[in-house]
């Protein structure tokens, strides 16, 4: 079926032939043109008639609404906006012929999101969920925008709390499901790390063909890979070869088959990235040993980049067009962005932090740009719940072993941070890095003016904290 008898079905409405004919489905009003579909959520039912103006569909859940009888042919009451979004959704996935690729973990969703898309892109056509469009409302949305003649559409898919991840799932249906990582976000709503792993594996039942998963996460790693084996479920695992040291010397020589890929030996600076892959070829029936250059930096990138590649393999994608693609890789602002003003180069790494990507950001931070002056803006880290002021304590430990001239910090969870430095200011390490706290953003912003030396930024903190403000 089509979008159109979908929509009319759904709707319980006789359709003639050619009455309609959905063009794009929007809910902002601002954005409809003729015959798109605006679907009013919430207080967006105020909006039905701006919509119903400009010659769109609406679908509206106010009762009280009052369409003017022109334009009743193409207003639909339904009893909830979100419900019927998400089942029109789930219905054009079913009818859809293409690849569907969900992606979940606590950190680097959007990252691989961006370079799996990169990597297909090369050889097909195909959508990627934009922004923010990652929950209950933006996926079907996303979903939504998929055409038929596309090769495949790739899923962020964020949560908070249980039953979230099942009902993208059973929306979406993927034939590829990601589980990046399992980390300390949600823990204001999960508790524990051990619930966000039940949270996240939400998507392993509605998953088609294969899972792949971070294979060296201490959660991720036990996943019962023979029992979904029996249920027709490929696992391919992400492993790195420092941590596999059993297997290194024999992965990809006596090594026996197995559809993991082996990562390692990576050696980066601020321009590109070195690394090389291991995996078995289906086709060709052998293993295959490839070093690799990118433009993303980071060992927690080169996972992810890794990541990335799995799933193209799985999608047929050639080695030199991969070899070519990741040298340039696109990635959404405010991921480890490098921004060049003057004397000062600025990281904005300010889109999100966890406990875990702020480790990963200072440590990659630490081994590039060391011929200037280095300083490292960071915020605070929201919904960690219970255990938040112990985890911003923690990334003493890197702070620790970081080579940093400076560290400003902002915040009033980074004042526990500030605390755990001052009470071990006679560390040696600790007495070389000058560090202060701040109440505001415009603080920190006229300090950074002030030092004339040539320099680099890394900003890193949650979203809410808005951090790029400091750049100037």
């Amino acid at each position: 079926m089509d979008k159109n008898n979908i929509f009319c079905n759904l709707i319980n409405y006789k359709c003639e032939s050619g009455f309609i004919n959905i063009k794009k489905v929007l809910m902002n009003s601002k954005e409809v043109e003729k015959d798109d579909l605006f679907v009013a959520i919430r207080g967006g039912n105020k909006f039905a008639g701006e919509a119903l103006e400009k010659g769109a569909y609406v679908i509206y859940d106010d009762e009280n609404l009052q369409i003017e009888e022109k334009f009743k042919k193409k207003a639909f009451h339904v009893k909830d906006s979100i419900e019927f979004l998400q089942e029109f959704a789930e219905k054009w996935r079913k009818n859809l012929n293409l690849k569907v690729i969900g992606i979940t973990g606590s950190n680097g969703k959007t990252t691989v999101k961006d370079m799996i898309y990169h990597l297909l892109s090369v050889k097909y056509k195909g959508k990627k969920t934009e922004g923010n469009y990652n929950n209950h409302i933006g996926l079907p949305f996303t979903l939504l925008r998929a055409e038929k003649d596309d090769d495949f559409i790739i899923l962020e898919m964020g949560m908070s709390d249980f039953g979230e991840i099942d009902l993208l799932g059973k929306i979406s249906s993927p034939d590829i499901s990601v589980i990046t990582n399992i980390g300390e976000s949600h823990l204001e709503f999960l508790k524990t790390k051990k619930n966000v792993f039940k949270a996240k594996t939400e998507i392993v039942p509605h998953t088609r063909e294969t899972l792949v998963i971070n294979g060296d996460d201490e959660y991720l790693k036990d996943i019962d890979e023979s029992n979904l084996k029996k249920k027709g479920l490929k696992t391919v695992k992400i492993l790195n070869m420092e941590n596999n040291e059993d297997d290194k010397e024999n992965i990809g020589a006596t090594a026996e088959q197995n559809d993991n890929f082996y990562y390692g030996d990576i050696d980066f600076n601020e321009i590109e990235a070195g690394f090389l892959l291991k995996y078995f070829d289906e086709n060709c029936k052998k293993w295959i040993q490839k070093s690799y250059n990118t433009n993303v930096l980071g060992e927690h990138n080169i996972l992810n980049l890794t990541i990335a590649i799995s799933v193209a393999k799985q999608m047929a994608l050639e080695d030199n067009d991969i070899e070519k693609a990741i040298k340039d890789i696109v990635l959404t602002n405010m991921r480890f962005q490098i921004i060049a003003k003057g004397k000062t180069t600025y990281i904005n790494d300010a889109y999100n932090a966890s406990p875990m990507s702020m480790k990963k950001s200072l440590e990659t931070f630490s081994k590039i740009y060391n011929d200037r002056e280095k300083i490292a803006v960071i915020g605070d880290m929201l919904e960690l719940g219970e255990e938040e002021a112990e985890l911003h304590a923690s990334i003493f430990d890197v702070i620790v072993n970081t080579n940093l001239n400076k560290l400003y910090l902002y915040g009033p969870r980074m004042r526990f941070l500030y605390d755990r430095i001052k009470e071990n200011s006679d560390n040696e390490n600790i007495k070389n890095i000058e560090t202060e706290y701040f109440e505001s953003k415009e603080l920190i912003k006229e300090k950074l003016e002030q030092i004339k030396s040539e320099k680099v930024i890394l900003i890193k903190a949650s979203r809410g904290m808005k951090l790029e403000d400091v750049i100037g």
